[in-house]
């Protein structure tokens, strides 16, 4: 039984599953996919889970609030910021390996 090695199953096996091989993400069915919308898309959710931090601290500060979700939140937009750092991170050492690539 020969494999695909373009599509990784074996041959045949195109419907199994019903499957047609046509398989997008959740959530990704405009048009503009562009890596510059996805990257906008992310930094604006990162910046609502700051906004949304700042909002619950403010909260405590003034008397009311719940010290929990404040907590949650804090802890949701630290992870989110660590994880958009780390792939700037990522991002600039490709960067940095195609330019030192010879052409």
């Amino acid at each position: 039984m020969a494999i695909d090695p373009v599509n990784g199953r074996p041959a045949g096996a195109e419907g199994i599953g019903g499957l047609s091989g046509n398989i997008k993400p959740e959530g990704r069915d405009k048009a503009d996919g562009s890596f510059e919308t996805l990257l906008d898309e992310t930094i604006g959710k990162v910046a609502s889970l700051q906004k949304e931090t700042e909002k619950a601290i403010a909260e405590i500060t003034s008397g009311g609030g719940d010290i929990v979700e404040a907590m949650v939140a804090m802890q949701k937009a630290d992870l989110s910021f660590q994880v958009m750092i780390e792939v700037r991170n990522k991002l600039v050492s490709a960067y940095e390996e195609i330019m030192r690539m010879q052409v």
